[in-house]
């Protein structure tokens, strides 16, 4: 499926404020994007999950994936770990506004059959600060792209992230920002816990999500 990639300079109105203004050390001149830009108008939750994930917080996780879908609310991720991917198919089935970010240049990008609808409706946007070589992804690139989408973002979920991982070192980064970061009320997360992150049920989450991140775009 041939797409159009739209390159965004720092200096157009389209290019996000929240990466001019940021204080993190994320140097972005340009964006490359295919989709509906207008989807970054919203307030966007980012998710992340790291790539082993508990069972007990996959089945939870899964809960929440099927309440925000239902619910409409917008996300951002690189939908890359396991986890994050299984929650890409349950959203794409949804009409909420997603961002999906690959760690990776998206120039010459062949996009999977099940992106293709919700392109052509305008409720998804690939988005990626990768320079054409960067066709690769990498741990080093996934690190830098986990930052882009935080920086995005306006709350975070972690659904689960191991003492000592990388996932866990950015919480850190993003709770020095100020942002709100969220995980699931279980016993496996009780290290996020106590990093600082707010622990809720679905429920409460969902309830926040809510009220926080209903749909504009």
């Amino acid at each position: 499926m041939a797409v159009d990639v739209a390159i965004i300079a720092s200096t157009s109105p389209d290019f996000p404020l929240t990466l001019r203004c940021s204080s993190w050390d994320f140097p972005c001149s340009q964006l490359w994007a295919i989709g509906n830009l207008g989807i970054l108008k919203n307030r966007l939750l980012g998710f992340f999950c790291t790539t082993r994930c508990p069972g007990n917080v996959i089945v939870h996780t899964y809960d929440l994936a099927r309440a925000m879908r239902d619910s409409g609310i917008p996300v951002i991720s690189g939908f890359h770990s396991p986890m994050e991917k299984e929650c890409l198919d349950i959203l794409l089935r949804g009409t909420q506004p997603l961002v999906i970010c690959p760690a990776r240049s998206i120039e010459r990008m062949r996009l999977p059959a099940a992106w293709r609808t919700p392109l052509a409706e305008a409720r998804l946007l690939i988005l990626s600060p990768f320079p054409a070589h960067q066709q690769r992804p990498t741990t080093a690139l996934a690190e830098q792209r986990n930052r882009f989408v935080a920086m995005l973002a306006d709350t975070i979920f972690v659904a689960h992230a191991g003492a000592g991982s990388r996932i866990e070192g950015l919480c850190s980064e993003i709770i020095a920002q100020s942002k709100r970061v969220y995980t699931l009320d279980l016993p496996e997360n009780a290290q996020l816990v106590w990093d600082g992150i707010r622990a809720q049920t679905v429920h409460g989450l969902i309830e926040r999500f809510l009220n926080h991140h209903r749909p504009t775009a």
